[in-house]
């Protein structure tokens, strides 16, 4: 006999009073500080406010620390949070060719003016745990950085574009959607695509930019340029007539090269993906360029049969905030559905016995 759960008030205010003190673990040690999640986890910062579409350390950072390093958890934090406060205007568009980089990449000419600036990274360590970083106080290693003059740095792909061999994009002049504020109708435009992907999981991100590199979406893709750094906002109040800057973000811009045929009306060129994150992020911003391209194929005129293609598909399960509150809410009273289906397979089992037992007598008849 299945009956109500009662007490419920009571055993939720218990669960939040263990969840807390899971979160403080034992009060043996000092706890963590949200200056120091903001200072010495910036990857997790940063990730969580492009997912959380809110760029503020110090909200991500305390998100982080709410959630006990769930970052799916703090992504939903911080998006709940960000529908509280008020939109007073929008950004100019970020000049992210005037970028102060601290990283710069290309994997299409090793000698490109401005220069590769490997930046912080992790593509050369060994992957091996380095146990120093259990001591507890320990000090940046010695070394001195020396200090090189900064270069003009034009983009890659606008030395494609000089040579005819780079789709130019299109700039429509047209106004810029907010999936945040109004539901994505299909087919989407590239705009409003770009905005859910910046939003989308990373690791659903990644997986689907690795299938397009296993063949589900005939992309052969070369990283143009990879820029991390620091930009300048702008704004236009309606007051001036004049643009005045807000600060500077910290932002992962990504380039992907990847190829195209042509058709009858146009030469065969190369085309782009793109992918923009807060902060230090570049496995997303990867991530991004190679979908968006894969999800560029209908406008090109390709054949769309990938998953990786299918925009559908892509934008309605990207979400981690969605999927993460669909999957949970299988956690949730479900009594009244399962007695259903439970009555319904009892009905067909007694069915089969009955039938079972009718032909028994018949074969006995007989």
């Amino acid at each position: 006999m299945y009956v109500a759960v009662k007490g419920g008030e009571k055993a939720i205010d218990h669960a939040h009073y263990l969840l807390a003190k899971k979160r403080r673990g034992s009060t043996d040690i000092p706890e963590l500080e949200v200056v120091q999640i903001r200072e010495q986890m910036s990857l997790a910062v940063a990730r969580v406010m492009t997912e959380g579409s809110l760029y503020d350390e110090e909200l991500a950072a305390l998100a982080i620390k709410q959630s006990a390093g769930d970052l799916l958890e703090a992504i939903f934090l911080l998006r709940a949070y960000r529908t509280t406060l008020p939109r007073f205007t929008e950004s100019v568009p970020l000049q992210t060719g005037e970028m102060q980089m601290e990283r710069r990449i290309s994997a299409t000419y090793k000698d490109l003016p401005g220069g590769q600036l490997l930046g912080p990274t992790f593509d050369y360590t060994h992957r091996l745990l380095d146990f120093t970083l259990l001591a507890e106080g320990q000090d940046l290693p010695g070394q001195s950085l020396e200090a090189s003059p900064a270069e003009p740095c034009p983009r890659v792909l606008e030395l494609l574009e000089k040579e005819g061999l780079m789709r130019v994009e299109k700039n429509t002049r047209t106004p810029v959607p907010d999936i945040t504020r109004e539901p994505l109708d299909f087919p989407t435009s590239r705009m409003q695509r770009l905005q859910a992907l910046a939003r989308g999981d990373e690791g659903f991100m990644m997986a689907l930019a690795y299938s397009t590199q296993r063949g589900y979406g005939r992309n052969h893709p070369f990283a143009g340029e990879i820029r991390i750094g620091f930009t300048e906002v702008w704004i236009e109040p309606e007051e001036l007539d004049f643009a005045v800057p807000l600060g500077d973000i910290e932002v992962t811009e990504c380039e992907m090269v990847t190829q195209f045929i042509g058709s009858k009306t146009e030469p065969a060129q190369f085309t782009r993906g793109y992918g923009l994150a807060f902060g230090y992020n570049e496995r997303k911003a990867m991530s991004m360029a190679l979908v968006d391209r894969a999800l560029c194929a209908g406008e090109l005129g390709e054949e769309i049969i990938s998953p990786a293609q299918q925009e559908e598909f892509v934008l309605m399960h990207c979400d981690n905030v969605e999927a993460a509150g669909f999957v949970s809410h299988l956690k949730l009273p479900h009594y009244v559905d399962f007695q259903s289906e439970l009555e319904l397979i009892r009905k067909m089992h007694a069915q089969d016995e009955q039938i079972s037992e009718e032909y028994s007598i018949q074969e006995k008849q007989a």
